[in-house]
């Protein structure tokens, strides 16, 4: 069984950062491509970004594309998402999940999620 605890959110102004940290217990990550989704109030749940095990690939969705950057250290087991230039959109709760389908835009695919952590971005 694998627990993910994400943590970094909170509120800033647009134009602002904020670094979201994802740590896992109960499995090495090393083998495994992870992902980070949203969702907004009112929206379903999307596509943020997925790196690959080794880190050595990723992938992110159009809406933050040179904004965000995902990043990984196998050696501590955890996963991070770096965000910069932040949106009113980007408004939302952040998880992290574990990939079974190496890396993937598609939810379907991962099988563990962490419980979210709150970004809010003011105008």
């Amino acid at each position: 069984q694998v627990q993910l605890v994400e943590s970094g959110g909170g509120l800033v102004q647009a134009g602002g950062s904020l670094r979201l940290s994802c740590a896992a217990s109960g499995r090495t990550l090393s083998s495994y491509a992870m992902g980070w989704f949203r969702r907004a109030p009112g929206k379903e749940r999307e596509f943020v970004s997925t790196i690959s095990s080794t880190g050595a690939r990723s992938y992110y969705a159009d809406s933050v594309k040179g904004r965000f950057t995902t990043s990984r250290d196998n050696a501590k087991n955890m996963v991070y998402l770096q965000m910069s230039s932040l949106k009113p959109d980007d408004t939302a709760v952040y998880y992290c999940a574990v990939s079974r389908g190496g890396t993937s835009p598609n939810d379907r695919y991962y099988d563990y999620w962490g419980q979210g952590t709150q970004v809010t971005v003011s105008s």
